[in-house]
Formats: C-alpha cells, sequence, structure tokens
C-alpha cells in the first residue's frame, strides 16, 4: 500500500478531541490515521470513531501510555492524530496579492505557545489573510499551539519572518495601513478612523511592542479599560481589534448597499423609436408632449422617429406646456 504522505513534509501531532475533531471536518485527507484511547468508550470517543468511519481515516485505539508517548505526559484527551502538513501560503506578497482588502495580524513578542494559540484561533474567527510573527521573538507551530487553536494553525496562514520592520515596511507600500495597538495610545480604538486594508499590530501581554516596532506604526490605539484591570491577554485584544475591523468593513458594506437602494434604479423615458412598436411609448409622449397620439403617429411616420424633429414638426418648442 502506498503511504499517504509520499514526498511530503514530516508529519505534525495534533491531539485533543476539538482539534482532531476540526481537522477531520476541514480537510480530511490531510488526516493519516488517528489513535484513540481504549478505554474511551464515552459518547464523545463514539462520535469521533463514527466521524473517522465516514471519512474514510484509519483509527486505531490503543493503551494511554502509547498516546503519552505522543506528548510526553497527559493532555492529550484521550486522542491524537498525526496528519500531513499541506501548504498555505508561503509569503506574505502572495497572500496580500490575492485579497483585495487584506486582514492581517502581526504578533512582536508572543512566545508562549497557549498564547499563539488562541490567537490563531482568532485570526481565523475573524477571516484574518495571515498572522505574521518575527523569528527571533515569537513561539512556532507545535502540538500545543494546535490544539488550543483548534485547527486554526493548520487553516491560517503563519508566516515568520525575518525583519519585522522591513517587513512592516512593505505593507505600507501596499497601502496597508499599520494600526498598533498600546495601552499609552492618546486615541480610543473606537474612535479611531480605520481602513479597510489593516494590519493589527499587538505585543506580548505586559511588555508591549518592541520600539522599533511600535515607531513603524502608522497609528497607536488603545482598548478602553473600564473596570479595575490594566490590560487584557493579547489573545483577547487580538479578538477586539481584528472584530472591529470586521465590524466595520460589513456597516460599510451595508451602508452603501443602503444608499445604493435609496437611490433606486434609473428612469429612462421610452424611446422614441419605439412608438410603433410599444404603445406605452407612444402613450408616454403623448403626456409628454400634450398632444393626441394620432397626431404623434403621423409626425414620426413623416419625419422619422427623432424627438426634436417631431416636436418642430408638431410646432412644439419644449417639452411639455407650463
Amino acid at each position: 500500500m502506498e503511504p499517504k504522505n509520499p514526498g511530503g513534509k514530516q508529519p505534525r501531532v495534533v491531539f485533543g478531541f476539538h482539534a482532531v475533531l476540526a481537522r477531520l471536518r476541514a480537510d480530511p485527507s490531510s488526516v493519516l490515521e488517528i489513535f484513540l484511547d481504549e478505554t474511551r468508550q464515552d459518547a464523545r470517543g463514539r462520535d469521533l470513531a463514527a466521524a473517522a468511519e465516514r471519512a474514510g481515516v484509519k483509527l486505531m485505539r490503543v493503551p494511554t501510555k502509547r498516546l503519552d508517548g505522543f506528548y510526553g505526559g497527559g493532555r492529550h484527551q484521550g486522542v491524537v492524530a498525526r496528519i500531513e502538513m499541506k501548504p498555505l501560503s508561503h509569503s506574505l506578497d502572495e497572500i496580500v496579492e490575492q485579497v483585495e482588502k487584506p486582514l492581517l495580524l502581526v504578533l512582536d513578542g508572543v512566545t508562549d505557545p497557549h498564547n499563539l494559540g488562541a490567537c490563531l484561533r482568532v485570526a481565523n474567527a475573524a477571516g484574518a489573510n495571515a498572522v505574521v510573527a518575527p523569528k527571533d521573538r515569537a513561539a512556532g507551530i507545535t502540538a500545543a499551539v494546535s490544539k488550543v487553536a483548534s485547527g486554526a494553525a493548520e487553516s491560517t496562514p503563519y508566516l515568520m519572518v525575518t525583519n519585522l520592520a522591513r517587513t512592516l515596511a512593505e505593507l505600507k507600500e501596499r497601502n496597508i495601513w499599520i494600526v498598533g495597538a498600546d495601552e499609552r495610545a492618546q486615541q480610543s480604538l473606537y474612535e479611531a478612523d480605520l481602513p479597510d486594508s489593516i494590519a493589527w499590530v499587538l505585543g506580548a501581554e505586559g511588555e508591549g511592542m518592541r520600539r522599533l516596532t511600535r515607531e513603524s506604526c502608522d497609528l497607536l490605539v488603545r482598548i478602553p479599560m473600564n473596570g479595575d484591570v490594566e490590560s487584557l491577554n493579547v489573545s483577547v485584544s487580538a479578538g477586539v481589534c481584528l472584530f472591529e475591523s470586521v465590524r466595520r468593513r460589513t456597516s460599510r458594506a451595508k451602508s452603501a448597499h443602503t444608499a445604493m437602494a435609496k437611490q433606486g434604479p434609473r428612469y429612462a423615458p421610452p424611446d422614441p423609436t419605439q412608438i410603433e412598436l410599444k404603445p406605452e411609448a407612444l402613450d408616454y409622449w403623448a403626456r409628454t408632449l400634450e398632444t393626441k397620439p394620432e397626431k404623434i403617429r403621423e409626425a414620426v411616420q413623416k419625419v422619422g422617429p427623432v424627438l426634436d424633429t417631431v416636436k418642430k414638426e408638431l410646432g412644439i418648442g419644449g417639452v411639455g406646456r407650463a
């Protein structure tokens, strides 16, 4: 039997019911095999086994110790899957070229795998086109990140760049605004004029963005804090910012649609050349010119269906009379 991942990347391990089911539903062909704890005879275990059978994915029931070997100790909930890593977009240029109004999330200094996983999940939910981070100050994609991301780590491009400041400068050249969330900013997120093409930049909780990253931003805004807490987890902040962009995009699109609906279709009077063919055209011009239909028909037959010529033939100097 041919291997399911010939010549591909090293398979990644995904664990936890939510993450495995999300991957199985989103892209079952990428799931190489599933290992389920032989003691899991509950509803979740049965549902997973049924989903794997429907998708044609091999599922094996194994001892708990074998599952522990995948993750060194036991937070796998009794299920582990090996998945084929299908390539997403390899470059930021490739991604922004394919999108009319990019929505990006840039993370500067987020090194905690759980925070990264939560940010990827939020970005995916908001429809962000990619998440960007510097290679020197960021967590990579691991099994722990995948578990927290619940499938987003495999479907949302996560690009680690060598020089973040240079990457932000290149995004500016593409007319993408760089907007940083900073608790010291004078302007509130809800007061700022935000464009549709935007890259939100967030730093690690407590540390914030690095100086050079902060200086690279076109605009700095703060999330207003109305309670006793002074800051939010970076993934919560990312959600607030990204979904504010989504809300404004939706609102602008709705406003444009409403304006067009109010204008209604542009009215065009019946073409005089249709007088002989369409009674409604003859009736329209008879009312407009305040002339009997028979006279208009005779004038058209005599001088042709040119409005000015017809009016001249009828001795009318203008359209309608006071």
